[in-house]
């Protein structure tokens, strides 16, 4: 190998980046890049290997003024800059003048950094020690036995607190996540205080690292995006925090909210985005190592998420710089999981490296994500991380999309009917989600409408969903695709899909509002909308109690017993049985399964039909835990024999 590489000998940026000679030159395999703290002195480290010259930056203020220092940053090895400055720089700004190989000049701010200013313009040195809430050394992140037995709640942090349905003070706020004794206009609980009524386990925070389509320094104008334009990965969102121009308040209150959350016994899940970049040639990374973060074509910028650009997880220092991030997020803030934005555009090796380095740190870390991309990519199908690979995976489950259209028809077809809106033929693609994805032998794949395999090792790699931020909220989508169905009959769709989705085998995962009817007003995709369409209404919960203690009911039924969290693709084959159409009922738009242990038996049945079925189960006696308007782990009524009706459009579970 030569001593330099020289790129002009590559037709392509991409054929050199990907040369096995770049890759053995400067792979960096240190854990100190980005700006090390001590009272004493602050060292600084950039990887950017082709880079000529860089200058470090200091500044008193994260947002104007003139750099106060400058200092010129020492090129060692693999590529990497480092200056050490021996002086106490705690809450000191920075930025690095990158001058690349072609001379051109470039101010980035540190892709390491860990705290920065308003708008994340300038990264900030900070002793991580001084941001700890009182008691943090304690902090536990939620214990749970097995993935399966997870109730994941996706919220986004504004949403949450900024209606003025909630007493919530901390209005749009980390803090307003945890604010306990919070209520709607008829006294019942919202906030942190409903989240622990239902019964979930996990938030599921859209994304909270730093992003830069809301402007920090005019939050009083009204503005809103869900987040997934990533700037500081490292970093919290300011607008979050009470005060966006201090770089150590937002890190502070974040590790506020987790705790509070901890002391409720529920888990953090961060919803990332390491798939693309906010910018394309104005993003941090490219400003630092020109293209090298970035998959291209013919120097190109390539697309697979339809963002304008996506990473390179591929390349080892883009692999480690992701497995870096999501390590100081556990570590630092004790983050209880992770969701990764598409997924799909990822390598599966740079996933099953994350996983291991995440299941190092915390054994019962949860791990899912989107498994497909948002559009073409360069990288072979055979390596990417989606769902039809999702075997590949370890310890990481994917959304199944198949049981999400299943249930209420497609999410891009918006008049599109599926099992519990009236269409037909979807039992097979519901039946393959109950499963958990697995593998099992009552389950025709030829027969499903988007299903063509079972890609699910066991059902923990299944997150079963039917509504969630993006698309239509699951209502909406019923006002459209059931026009002609009356409010009544809607809200039996509603409870049905919400039953098919919590007592499958499988991840539960739900969205904030639709235990009580969240909708958007028919709005498809609002990243960008407005607190009018965006913001939980939490005065729906007391229009539509009877939903939420429905939903309520089945999320205490499916904790209390096992058999609703199977853990292994052998134990679902073992336990569930479908009961066969037409040898138990005559029909369609019906569905029923046995589960059977050695101490318990459950019959669950789906009508979809707008008229009663008789159902064959086997004979015996029983309790009926679920019916058209309750559920729980009550007995509501009392059952004897082999043949019971079910009523139009409703749920059935009875325990022998």
């Amino acid at each position: 190998m030569s001593t330099k590489i020289d790129p002009s000998q590559f037709v392509y940026i991409e054929e050199f980046y990907n040369s096995e000679e770049f890759k053995e030159k400067y792979t960096y395999t240190g854990d100190d890049l980005g700006s090390n703290y001590s009272k004493e002195a602050t060292t600084f480290k950039v990887w950017a290997p082709t880079a000529k010259k860089i200058l470090l930056q200091l500044f008193e203020k994260g947002v104007g003024g003139e750099p106060y220092e400058v200092y010129e940053m020492e090129k060692g090895e693999k590529g990497v800059y480092a200056k050490t400055v021996s002086k106490d720089l705690n809450g000191v700004y920075y930025t690095y003048l990158v001058t690349s190989l072609d001379d051109d000049t470039e101010e980035a701010v540190d892709v390491y950094a860990r705290a920065t200013g308003a708008n994340g313009k300038r990264g900030m040195v900070v002793d991580l020690s001084s941001t700890n809430p009182e008691g943090w050394e304690n902090d536990k992140r939620v214990h749970l036995a097995k993935n399966t037995d997870a109730v994941l709640y996706e919220v986004h942090i504004r949403d949450f607190s900024i209606s003025e349905t909630t007493s919530a003070k901390n209005k749009g706020k980390l803090l307003g996540m945890v604010e306990t004794g919070t209520v709607n206009s008829e006294g019942l609980a919202t906030g942190i205080d409903h989240l622990k009524e239902l019964g979930v386990t996990h938030v599921h925070l859209l994304p909270s690292f730093d992003y830069f389509s809301v402007d920090e320094e005019n939050l009083d104008t009204p503005q809103f995006n869900w987040g997934y334009d990533p700037l500081n990965y490292n970093v919290p969102e300011g607008s979050y925090s009470s005060n966006p121009f201090d770089g150590a308040v937002r890190i502070k209150e974040y590790k506020e909210m987790v705790q509070k959350f901890h002391e409720n016994g529920i888990g953090v899940v961060m919803d990332v985005v390491y798939n693309h970049t906010g910018y394309n040639d104005e993003s941090y990374f490219h400003k630092t190592v020109p293209y090298y973060y970035h998959r291209t074509f013919e120097n190109q910028f390539t697309d697979a998420s339809a963002c304008g650009n996506e990473t390179a997880s591929e390349r080892s220092m883009v692999r480690k710089y992701m497995i870096d991030s999501l390590t100081y997020w556990m570590k630092e803030y004790h983050i209880d999981g992770f969701r990764f934005d598409l997924m799909g555009i990822h390598d599966i090796e740079t996933m099953n490296q994350i996983s291991d380095a995440l299941h190092e740190i915390s054994p019962e870390c949860i791990i899912y994500g989107e498994g497909w991309t948002g559009g073409p990519s360069p990288l072979a199908e055979e390596l990417r991380a989606v769902k039809n690979n999702t075997t590949k995976l370890r310890r990481i489950a994917a959304f199944d999309d198949n049981i999400r259209d299943g249930i209420k028809g497609h999410v891009f077809n918006l008049d599109e009917k599926g099992f519990v809106n009236g269409g037909e033929g979807y039992e097979e693609e519901v039946k393959f989600g109950i499963v958990g994805a697995v593998s099992h032998d009552q389950i025709d794949l030829s027969k499903c409408k988007t299903a063509t395999k079972f890609w699910a090792n066991n059902p923990t790699q299944c997150v079963n969903y039917v509504e969630a931020h993006d698309n239509l909220t699951l209502w909406d989508k019923l006002l459209i695709s059931a026009e002609e169905a009356s409010e009544e009959d809607r809200i039996k769709m509603d409870l049905l899909s919400n039953a098919i989705v919590i007592l499958s085998q499988g991840i539960v995962f739900l969205h904030a509002g639709m235990d009580f009817i969240r909708t958007k007003g028919g709005e498809e995709n609002s990243f960008a909308s407005p607190d009018s369409v965006n913001a939980i209404d939490w005065d729906r919960k007391s229009t539509y109690k009877n939903v939420f203690d429905y939903n309520k009911g089945l999320l205490s039924l499916r904790k209390s017993s096992p058999l609703f969290r199977l853990e292994t693709a052998e134990e679902v084959r073992a336990a569930l049985t479908f009961l066969e159409e037409g040898v138990n009922w005559q029909g369609k738009n019906v569905i029923g399964y046995v589960l059977k242990n050695e101490t318990e038996q459950f019959v669950v049945l789906y009508n979809a039909n707008k008229t009663a079925v008789e159902i064959t189960i086997p004979e015996g006696d029983y309790e009926v835990v679920v019916n058209e308007t309750q559920a729980g782990v009550e007995a509501i009524e009392q059952f004897t024999g082999s043949k019971i009706e079910v009523p139009p459009i409703s749920t059935l579970v009875l325990k022998k």
